[in-house]
């Protein structure tokens, strides 16, 4: 594979379950930093309620900030999310499906049916409005209260997803704990299943495992990966999910694979430091 796409979520996953709030400006800085790196997407915030993810509150000031708004993306719980990000132009919207009713309840209060049934309707509105929809189908190989996912049955989702219409699935190793076998044979099985759609893959890096797990990925044919910044984030409805994988540390390996990503992997670590600075936070990617 000659290219591999990154899709930087460290705006938005990555900065919603520290301790520190950033303020609208601190997190336009990350954003700026980031693109200087030659990152083409990025994930930028979310249209939540700040009772719940108060790190996200003011997405709307930043989108006003801020420009190349083809290139930003922003996470939607439900209906009235949509709304608030179709008001302010954003042209890519990421959804979340968590596929156990455990998960799913401690996610968004929601059983798994009734949020695929929402999201119907999103992915209509999104597609009659030319909005780019993606899904995150989140602890697609483990669940942290139900332990491991049926494979058959991600399959099974993933399938009703597409005939709604959404334009991208994400398969999100949400607590970090699957490994390269599990991945793979996923991926394929999803790839020879739904050959004409649209798949990315969002790692952490619970168990150190977040680059074989790409590995994998990509020999199973997947060309686009979420990571974040200095390795921050981890779900705050997971226990024990530690952060995601580092952006830095991702591009690295993929340099030394002689695969291409079009990010300055110098001015990646400068973003790193940025990131460092605004949080407060020791950062744990490993490349330097």
């Amino acid at each position: 594979m000659d290219l591999i796409t990154i899709n930087e979520v460290g705006p938005r996953d990555g900065l919603q379950n520290i301790k520190k709030i950033l303020t609208v400006g601190e997190r336009f800085q990350l954003i700026r930093s980031l693109e200087e790196t030659g990152i083409k997407l990025i994930e930028i915030g979310s249209f939540v309620s700040k009772n719940a993810v108060p790190a996200m509150q003011n997405t709307g000031e930043l989108i006003n900030k801020l420009s190349n708004i083809n290139n930003y993306s922003v996470l939607i719980p439900n209906k009235k999310g949509f709304i608030e990000a179709k008001n302010f132009g954003v042209k890519e919207i990421c959804t979340v499906l968590c596929v156990t009713d455990s998960m799913n309840l401690k996610n968004i209060n929601q059983p798994v049916n009734q949020t695929i049934k929402n999201l119907k309707d999103i992915f209509r509105e999104s597609h009659e409005s030319n909005i780019y929809s993606k899904c995150y189908v989140s602890v697609a190989f483990h669940c942290p209260y139900e332990g491991r996912v049926d494979a058959s049955y991600v399959e099974e989702i993933v399938g009703i997803l597409l005939d709604y219409q959404v334009k991208e699935i994400v398969i999100a190793d949400t607590i970090g704990a699957a490994n390269p076998k599990e991945v793979s044979s996923l991926l394929s099985a999803l790839t020879n299943i739904y050959k004409d759609a649209k798949f990315s893959c969002h790692f952490h890096d619970t168990n150190a495992l977040g680059l074989a797990n790409v590995f994998a990925s990509i020999e199973s044919g997947i060309n686009k990966f979420d990571s974040c910044i200095g390795g921050l984030g981890g779900c705050p409805f997971a226990p024990n999910s530690s952060g995601n994988l580092a952006t830095e540390d991702l591009v690295g390996m993929l340099e030394m694979m002689n695969i291409n990503t079009g990010v300055n992997l110098d001015k990646l670590l400068s973003a790193r430091e940025v990131a460092v600075n605004l949080t407060g936070l020791s950062l744990k990617g490993r490349m330097f």
